[in-house]
């Protein structure tokens, strides 16, 4: 069990390092690229999008707000989306995107899936403290992403039944493991955007939740209370 908090704190060190790296140099992957002036156009789009999403739900902003915001014709808009909520379901995928991506790297090198589904909760976590206006447009967005057949929860559901084959799951979580545990994300992103933490406040709510989540999967409590206690330390940024 040692070997996987070693693991599991080896990776999200890395992971913190690679969000906070990222955030300084957000435009490097597409300056190095190079999209096409439609690739371009939609870019342009997805990022106004993001700022005005922030403060306005989607039904409350008007198209010519986003086109504006881009810097492009109104007819660009419709060339790529047929509507708003198309749109607005086209930046939350974006986020979404973004998010699986940081959990693959936090997970990478770890074996044990309990310490995996953990992963996810504490990339979340961390998502929300450092990226907290991006966190709060995908908590709005209305795209539905919660049955164990959408693509972006297949990792969550290998690992699910990859814990339930070891013995480590009790077996309602089969069917509903993957709404629960995808609900309790998406609640402590919200609250932790709501309720501004400090980083140690943040650190604490991420352990309790870890903690009381993975024991309602019928993790071990053991393991549940190590898991809890290491995302803790790298939350709070302790040594």
């Amino acid at each position: 069990m040692g070997r996987i908090i070693s693991d599991y704190l080896v990776n999200m060190v890395e992971f913190d390092y690679l969000v906070k790296y990222g955030m300084r140099m957000p435009n490097q992957a597409f300056q190095q690229t190079k999209p096409s002036r439609t690739g371009r156009t939609r870019m342009a789009l997805i990022a106004a999008g993001l700022d005005l999403l922030v403060d306005r739900p989607i039904d409350a902003i008007p198209i010519d707000d986003f086109v504006a915001r881009a810097g492009v014709a109104k007819g660009s808009f419709f060339n790529h989306f047929k509507d708003k909520h198309d749109f607005a379901a086209a930046v939350a995928t974006e986020l979404r995107l973004e998010v699986e991506a940081e959990v693959t790297r936090a997970n990478a090198g770890v074996s044990d899936p309990v310490a995996r589904i953990a992963g996810g909760m504490a990339v979340a976590a961390h998502f929300a403290v450092e990226q907290p206006r991006r966190t709060l447009v995908l908590l709005r967005s209305q795209m539905p992403a919660t049955s164990q057949s959408h693509p972006f929860n297949r990792g969550l559901k290998d690992d699910i039944e990859a814990a339930l084959e070891q013995g480590l799951l009790r077996p309602e979580a089969r069917l509903s493991g993957v709404p629960y545990w995808l609900g309790l994300c998406q609640v402590l992103m919200m609250h932790l955007i709501e309720t501004r933490p400090t980083r140690q406040q943040a650190a604490d709510r991420l352990g309790d939740m870890l903690l009381m989540g993975l024991t309602g999967l019928g993790a071990p409590t053991a393991l549940a209370e190590e898991l809890s206690h290491a995302a803790r330390i790298m939350q709070a940024g302790q040594p």
